[in-house]
């Protein structure tokens, strides 16, 4: 097989996973207009469509999904061939990831100041966003996400479990005062977090949950954050997301005798079961940052 029939074929498989030349290319590293010419010649070739185009839309034909179902994983296999042969010392390229808010606070520090500077040629484009981002469509390489994650087609790997806190502002507690037991902690006000639009309980290590009443609602860890410190209630936080204001005391710690439960912290991506040596480096120096601040 050529260079160039790989080249289009890896842009249609592209192409019909992430529904639009755009996403395509994102994932490819080009240009939509080089997706569609290498599309265009790919249909030369075989004397058939692949696609239904029009100014808004792209749609496979009949036999756009019928040679998808025959070549998607022969192209993976030869991506994942090709990645086998580079070495860690060749870490390089561009990695696009998406991360909860929380997280990427708490990572882009030692991502920043070590991971990248120990690989110079290995570039990051990071969103940072509680919204759970579609990996293909967007054109993401790796998606963290805290929780338990189980979504088809796609690989997940755990990389930490971090523990879960009670905080609150020391003004919250001089003027609501300091709940001693689950009894009490039920008739104060609390900073929910929101999950696909539901209210998430406070989660006991026993498998139990206690449901309280919000002062203030969010899906954004960092909203959450920034309500605890301005003294509107007690927040069910991520211990590595607010280990810097317990450490400058702008937030407390509450009931700590009251086990909670922990979050698993996975990676989630649709790169086969062999990582470029690019994310595998990124995934596991992000496992070995996260469990340095799990205790």
């Amino acid at each position: 097989m050529s260079i160039e029939h790989l080249h289009g074929l890896s842009a249609f498989v592209r192409a019909m996973e992430a529904g639009s030349f755009t996403g395509a290319a994102k994932r490819l590293g080009t240009t939509p207009s080089a997706v569609s010419k290498s599309i265009a010649r790919l249909e030369a070739r075989l004397g058939v469509k692949l696609f239904h185009r029009s100014t808004r839309a792209l749609y496979p034909t009949d036999d756009g999904k019928a040679y998808h179902a025959r070549v998607a994983s022969l192209v993976r296999g030869l991506e994942e061939a090709s990645e086998v042969l580079k070495t860690t010392s060749a870490v390089a390229g561009k990695l696009r990831v998406s991360m909860p808010s929380d997280l990427g606070r708490t990572l882009l520090d030692p991502i920043t100041s070590r991971l990248l500077r120990q690989y110079p040629g290995l570039r990051l484009d990071v969103s940072l966003s509680d919204q759970h981002a579609d990996l293909v469509k967007e054109g993401f390489d790796v998606a963290l996400r805290a929780g338990h994650v189980t979504q088809a087609g796609l690989y997940v790997r755990r990389l930490a479990e971090l523990p879960l806190v009670l905080v609150a502002s020391p003004d919250y507690l001089a003027r609501f005062g300091v709940p001693r037991n689950p009894a009490e902690l039920a008739q104060h006000r609390h900073v929910r977090y929101l999950l696909a639009g539901q209210v998430v309980p406070i989660l006991l290590a026993d498998g139990g949950s206690l449901s309280v009443d919000g002062a203030f609602d969010s899906d954004s860890g960092e909203a959450m954050k920034i309500a605890a410190l301005n003294g509107l209630g007690i927040a069910q936080m991520l211990k590595p997301a607010v280990q810097a204001e317990l450490d400058a005391d702008r937030l407390r710690l509450l009931l700590p005798n009251l086990p909670l439960r922990s979050m698993p912290v996975q990676a989630v991506h649709a790169l086969g079961r062999r990582l470029p040596q690019r994310a595998r480096c990124f995934l596991e120096f992000v496992a070995e940052a996260l469990a340095a601040r799990a205790s």
